[in-house]
């Protein structure tokens, strides 16, 4: 391999700093490191890597590097096909009007973009850009819930439930009177899994149906160091998670799975969302969304105890009903008298003077079932196979709005993206389906804590040997490697799993 310089910088995130110098000192010959680009590096920068956040990328030199010069970044200039909410519901519209047979069509929440910047413009939006919403929100007898997320924020930020129009009016009156609250204050009592948002940062928004059958699992079934195990089954409590997918896209374009997924899960037990848990006027399920939203940054004081290796998780307690059993429990509590009131994590029906201390269980998320089911390997290796099958059509999409989404050859970049497990909703071996949530760059990894800070060293490594090595090689290696075995799509090396392999025409300067 030639030697180069890297630019490394990660002024506010240390921990990818030192996994970024890690995964440079372990190639040989290791690079020059340099904090910043002096005049004389931008003017003739030879062989230069440009490992940083993406503010601190020259990417001019990305785009036109002087001639006789090499130049590799660690972000695509243009992306926002992918990492944007808004443009992702519409990469993916876009998409499946084309290819309605697509993974995506199963993978994509049913989602409606919306640019909005006061609660009255709504009024005009039901009668035309949100006319079918509309439609499902008017349907009599309806419990389907909805997330409002902003497009343009992160961790959490800004993300509510509604079930009526009423109900989103009031939420964007609420904006609107914090946004009020906040000028001239600090924000130094907020608490830190406060989700409110200043009006300022919002415009776009998209609305996406709730997924009302999530995989349900208990994360004390996997004790860290210090706990004990629940004695029984009957201890457990089901909790929401979501799958923390890293991703690397190399050049373009070449998209990589890395296989170590990490499981995020709610602060508190889940408790359903149905049409009779608005409680009246006085409740509002947004006062404390913590057994809904699963992001870590919600959870700061949590620390890692709600982080787990998916692969950990494997012969854990499934505590959520599949949709046919579901399904059974609600025709037995039909026929049930008289009927109760209550529902229930795991749909049983119960006897109405039971009523009162079934809802106190579910309010602590414990679950009473009838039958065993545990997630096995092979419903693993199944999510994980889906995942990989989503994530290359995802890019596929992207590629498909080439306005906002620009790979190069020369550059990679790393993603996490979150992805939902629920119950399949269709018969046939599948017990579980994947939906892409949403594709974060530059991903908060501070988060997920000391005990599995090695799955990152292990893919900044992996990213090292996979992207930089190849790039900087010499001819002679260059020609070794061609003539070795090809790393075919579906195939695993340095635990990354090849998703997509594909040449984009018609990029300038290539």
């Amino acid at each position: 391999m030639e030697q180069f310089t890297a630019l490394v910088t990660w002024p506010d995130a240390p921990l990818t700093d030192s996994l970024v110098r890690d995964s440079l000192a372990s190639l040989h010959p290791s690079p020059v490191i340099v904090t910043s680009l002096s005049e004389e590096l931008t003017a003739s920068p030879g062989n230069l890597l440009q490992w940083s956040n993406y503010d601190a990328i020259d990417h001019e030199l990305t785009h036109a590097p002087p001639p006789g010069s090499k130049v590799l970044s660690s972000s695509y200039t243009i992306r926002k096909a992918l990492i944007r909410k808004h443009y992702l519901s519409r990469c993916f519209h876009n998409y499946l009007t084309k290819h309605p047979d697509s993974p995506l069509s199963r993978a994509a929440p049913k989602t409606w973009e919306l640019d909005i910047s006061f609660a009255d413009e709504l009024d005009e939006m039901w009668s035309d850009d949100l006319w079918d919403l509309g439609e499902e929100l008017d349907k009599d007898g309806s419990d389907k819930w909805w997330l409002l997320k902003p497009g343009m924020t992160e961790r959490g930020m800004g993300i509510r439930l509604f079930r009526t129009k009423d109900e989103l009016a009031r939420i964007f009156e609420s904006f609107e009177q914090d946004d009020d609250a906040e000028e001239g204050e600090d924000g130094d009592d907020q608490q830190q899994n406060d989700t409110s948002v200043a009006t300022s940062q919002l415009r776009h928004f998209v609305i996406q149906e709730y997924l009302s059958q999530p995989l349900l699992l208990d994360p004390s079934e996997v004790p860290l160091k210090g706990q004990q195990k629940p004695a029984s089954p009957q201890d457990l409590r089901g909790h929401k998670f979501h799958l923390r997918v890293y991703c690397v896209a190399s050049g373009a374009l070449t998209i990589y799975m890395y296989t170590r997924m990490l499981a995020l899960f709610s602060a508190t037990p889940y408790v359903a969302l149905t049409a009779d848990r608005d409680g009246g006027d006085d409740f509002d399920v947004n006062e404390d969304l913590a057994a809904h939203l699963t992001n870590t940054s919600l959870q700061t004081e949590r620390g890692e105890a709600g982080v787990r290796l998916f692969d950990e998780l494997i012969g854990c307690h499934v505590l959520s009903p599949s949709p046919a059993t579901a399904d059974e429990h609600s025709a037995q509590a039909a026929h049930s008298k008289p009927q109760p009131q209550v529902s229930r994590a795991m749909g049983e029906a119960l006897d109405a003077d039971a009523v009162p201390a079934a809802r106190n269980e579910e309010a602590e998320g414990k679950h009473n079932f009838q039958e065993e089911s545990v997630l096995s390997t092979e419903d693993v290796e199944d999510i994980k196979s889906q995942i990989a099958e989503v994530l290359a059509e995802t890019f596929k999409a992207a590629l498909d709005m080439s306005v906002h989404f620009q790979p190069l050859p020369n550059a990679f970049e790393f993603y996490g993206i979150d992805f939902l497990v629920s119950h399949s909703e269709t018969s046939g071996a599948r017990r579980y389906q994947v939906h892409l949530l949403e594709v974060n760059s530059e991903p908060a990894i501070e988060l997920t804590g000391p005990r599995l800070t090695w799955i990152l060293e292990d893919v900044f490594r992996a990213m090292g040997k996979v992207c930089v090595e190849p790039f900087f090689r010499n001819t002679g290696e260059a020609e070794t490697e061609a003539l070795g075995e090809a790393w075919e799509v579906g195939q695993t090396r340095h635990e990354l799993r090849k998703c997509l392999e594909m040449q984009v025409r018609g990029l300038r300067g290539w």
